[in-house]
């Protein structure tokens, strides 16, 4: 489903407001049903939100985060939580918690991981990642967009399409699409010991599938650097659900 026009007429009025220090991102539910986002800041980074919240069909959050901020963020599905913040979630969990305060989230999990850059040297990098594999389509842009700034995305479920030594099923609904690395548990697809480097570890036929379905997403971890964006802007919508 499209997001509703309150969430343009949101980012149109947040594209006209100025962020000095840091970054804003606007986290977007275009899904048809509740997503629990998972945050987790990178060595010595603060985690927004203790690292985790609800986030309803068609709602949006601002999160403000500090220049030099590096992270990920990925979407938790299915999950179900009590009055103390306890539960369990069918993907991206994170110790059975609501706020995943510094844990990462289990795959398969689309990861949209970013390095802010500073005032001095405003250049941001982000990508979405499949390395862990794939639960819901994501993308992130820059609000209004920008010179030379590129969208990173996943905006094909690729739960559809997985191969089925891949799937990750919960009641013979099919929640996830593992990497090779998670089913296989082999060097060679994780690219670890003596495949730990580009010479070595190529891409498989998995990687290649996941890079023709989602071309502007990393397939594996030394996929080439196309999939990596840069951009100036100080504002970036991620959407999850994007449209296609």
């Amino acid at each position: 489903m499209p997001p509703s026009s309150h969430v343009f007429c949101f980012l149109f009025l947040l594209s006209s407001l100025s962020v000095t220090n840091g970054a804003q991102l606007i986290l977007v539910n275009n899904c048809n049903e509740s997503i629990w986002p998972g945050m987790l800041g990178g060595a010595g980074q603060p985690t927004p939100k203790d690292g985790g919240f609800q986030l309803s069909s068609g709602e949006e959050s601002v999160i403000d985060v500090p220049e030099k901020w590096s992270g990920r963020i990925w979407a938790r599905q299915g999950c179900s939580f009590d009055a103390s913040g306890k539960g369990t979630c069918e993907t991206g969990d994170c110790a059975n918690q609501l706020h995943c305060r510094g844990m990462g989230g289990v795959p398969p999990a689309t990861v949209v991981e970013m390095t802010l850059g500073t005032s001095v040297s405003p250049l941001h990098f982000y990508d979405v990642s499949l390395v862990d594999g794939f639960n819901l389509p994501v993308s992130m842009a820059p609000v209004g967009g920008g010179i030379g700034c590129g969208v990173a995305a996943c905006v094909v479920d690729l739960n559809i399409c997985c191969p089925s030594m891949l799937e990750e099923r919960i009641g013979g609904k099919v929640v996830g699409c593992k990497s090779a690395c998670l089913a296989m548990q082999s060097a060679k697809y994780c690219c670890t010991g003596s495949y730990g480097n580009p010479q070595t570890c190529k891409p498989t036929l998995f990687s290649h599938l996941f890079k023709a379905i989602c071309p502007k997403a990393y397939s594996y971890a030394f996929d080439d650097s196309s999939s990596l964006n840069k951009c100036r802007a100080s504002r970036y919508v991620i959407t999850f659900c994007p449209p296609k």
